[in-house]
């Protein structure tokens, strides 16, 4: 299952905030230099998705605010309903 994000870096505060049409936004604290925002965003999921480590992984968009994230297909059920509220 792939998702695309929109990533505020830089932010006061580490959540993910609601879609923005096909995008779900999220806010990070980290500043976007040596993939510390990639970071924090695959580790938000993690914890906002309960999901074990190495499970997400980014795709595209290592540099820039969009980005898509690959979920293992293991999960997709339960990932769309976590993610259901947003």
């Amino acid at each position: 299952m792939k998702l695309k994000l929109k990533v505020i870096p830089s932010s006061s505060r580490d959540s993910i905030e609601g879609r923005i049409g096909d995008q779900l936004k999220i806010k990070i604290k980290a500043a976007p230099e040596n993939g510390k925002a990639n970071e924090a965003v695959i580790k938000l999921l993690q914890k906002t998705l309960k999901l074990p480590a190495g499970y997400i992984t980014l795709v595209r968009g290592h540099t820039s605010a969009t980005k898509v994230v690959q979920i293992s297909a293991a999960f997709e059920s339960a990932v769309k309903d976590s993610l259901a509220k947003y």
